[in-house]
C-alpha cells in the first residue's frame, strides 16, 4: 500500500493538499506574463506548489515548463550547466528534431551531444569543468528559449544562491537576458526573504521591480487535517482528528515536518488499527531520533558559545530580542557581543531562521530533538508514553 503522504517530489493533485488560492495566482501571474518571486520558508512546499501548476493544463497545454534548484551550486559556471541540462532532459522526450535545434542554438554545449552506445538515444554528456565560458553558454541558452515554438516558464529555485557567486554583476547579467526574453516567464523561488526582497524590491538593484511578489505561509489547518484524514480514512488506519492536529500545531503547519510525522505514522499503523497515545508519541520520537547521529554531529561541530545560543533558543521556541541583555541574563550566556556574533553565525549556517526579531531553529526536528534529549523544554515524546486511552 502507497503511503500517501508524500515526502519528495510530486505524484498528482490528489498528493497536493490545498493551496486552491496559491495555485490560482500563480497561473494567473504566469499566464499574463509576470515573473513571480516566491518566498517562504525552506519545505514549505515551494516546488510541490510549482510542479502543481505546472500540470494544470493551463499550464502544461500552452507552455515548457522547467524547474532548475541552484541551491548547491557555487558559481554561474555551475548554473549555467544546471540550466542546460534541465532544458536538455526536458526536450529529450519530444525527439531528434527538438534535440538537433537545441545544440544547434547552443553551438558551445555541441560537444555535450552523444547518442547512447546501446539504446541510440540522445544524451547530455559532458562535465562542467568543460563549459568554457559561462557567459557565452548562457546568452545562448537564452536565445533558445527566444526561439522556442511555444513560450516557456523557467522555475529557479532558491535563487538567492546567486548573490553568493564569486563573479561579479551576476544579477545585471541575468536580468538583462530576463529582460530581452520575451517568450520566457520566470519563477524565482527561494527561502533567504531578506536576500530575495533586496534583489528585487531595492532599487539600486538589477532586479529591481522585475517580478510580483507571492508568498507561501502554512497550509491552512483545516485543509491539511481533512486531507490526512482523508487518505487515513482510504486505508482503513483510524486516526483522530485531534491527532493530525497536534502534529500540525507541534511543527506550526510547516509543510514537511506534519508531512513527514503523517507518513511516519501511516508507516507504523497497521490495516484498521486504531492510533493511541503510545503509538503517536512513538511515531513522533521514532522520526525525530532517525537523524540523531547528524543532529549530534551538528553540535560538536559547533563552538561553544554558538552551542549555548542554540540552546537557549531551543528552551525558548520562538526567541524574541536573543540579543538583547535581558535574554542574555535570562540564560546564563556569556556576553550580548558574543551572543550578537554567534546569531549571526548560526543565521549564516543556516541552523537559525529569523522573522523579524525572533529567531528559531530552522530544522523543526532538531528543535524538538534538542528540548527532549537535552532536557531545555517539555518533553513532548514521553508526556504520551504510558498512556494508551
Amino acid at each position: 500500500m502507497k503511503n500517501p503522504f508524500l515526502l519528495k517530489g510530486y505524484l498528482s493533485s490528489e498528493y497536493f493538499c490545498g493551496r486552491t488560492k496559491e495555485t490560482a495566482d500563480l497561473i494567473r501571474f504566469l499566464t499574463n506574463d509576470n515573473n513571480v518571486v516566491l518566498v517562504s520558508p525552506r519545505r514549505m512546499g515551494k516546488t510541490g506548489l510549482i510542479e502543481h501548476c505546472f500540470r494544470e493544463k493551463e499550464i502544461s497545454d500552452n507552455f515548457y515548463t522547467f524547474f532548475v534548484d541552484i541551491y548547491a551550486t557555487r558559481n554561474l559556471q555551475e548554473f549555467v550547466y544546471k540550466l542546460g541540462k534541465e532544458i536538455f532532459d526536458r526536450l529529450k522526450p519530444r525527439g531528434k528534431r527538438f534535440v538537433e535545434k537545441f545544440f544547434s542554438v547552443i553551438s558551445s554545449l555541441r560537444p555535450a551531444f552523444k547518442l547512447d552506445e546501446i539504446t541510440g538515444t540522445p544524451v547530455f554528456d559532458i562535465g562542467i569543468g568543460e563549459i568554457r565560458s559561462a557567459e557565452i553558454t548562457l546568452e545562448e541558452i537564452f536565445k533558445y528559449l527566444n526561439t522556442s515554438d511555444k513560450p516557456c516558464i523557467v522555475a529557479i529555485d532558491e535563487f538567492q544562491q546567486i548573490a553568493k557567486y564569486p563573479e561579479k554583476n551576476i544579477e545585471a547579467i541575468l536580468r538583462t537576458h530576463v529582460q530581452k526574453t520575451t517568450k520566457t516567464t520566470f519563477i524565482f523561488s527561494g527561502s533567504q526573504r531578506h536576500i530575495l526582497h533586496n534583489m528585487f524590491f531595492s532599487a539600486s538593484q538589477p532586479f529591481y521591480q522585475n517580478a510580483v511578489l507571492q508568498s507561501l505561509d502554512a497550509i491552512d489547518k483545516n485543509e491539511y487535517v481533512d486531507f490526512a484524514d482523508k487518505h487515513f480514512s482510504r486505508t482503513g488506519k483510524k486516526v483522530a482528528l485531534s491527532f493530525i492536529e497536534l502534529a500540525y500545531d507541534l511543527f506550526e503547519g510547516h509543510t514537511f515536518y506534519v508531512q513527514a510525522m503523517m507518513n511516519q505514522l501511516f508507516s507504523e499503523l497497521d490495516a484498521h488499527e486504531d492510533c493511541t497515545d503510545r503509538i503517536f508519541a512513538e511515531a513522533l520520537h521514532n522520526r525525530i531520533f532517525s537523524y540523531e547521529t547528524l543532529f549530534s554531529e551538528i553540535l560538536n561541530l559547533l563552538p561553544e558559545r554558538q552551542k549555548e545560543l542554540l540552546y537557549a533558543v531551543a528552551k525558548e521556541g520562538n526567541a524574541k530580542n536573543i540579543t538583547s541583555g535581558e535574554f542574555v541574563k535570562k540564560h546564563s550566556l556569556h556576553s550580548t557581543a558574543s551572543t550578537q556574533t554567534a546569531a549571526r553565525q548560526l543565521l549564516e549556517k543556516e541552523i537559525f531562521t529569523r522573522n523579524g526579531n525572533i529567531y528559531s531553529i530552522y530544522d523543526r526536528f532538531f528543535g524538538l530533538w534538542l528540548q527532549t534529549y537535552y532536557g531545555t523544554g517539555n518533553n513532548l515524546f514521553k508526556m504520551k508514553v504510558g498512556n494508551d486511552s
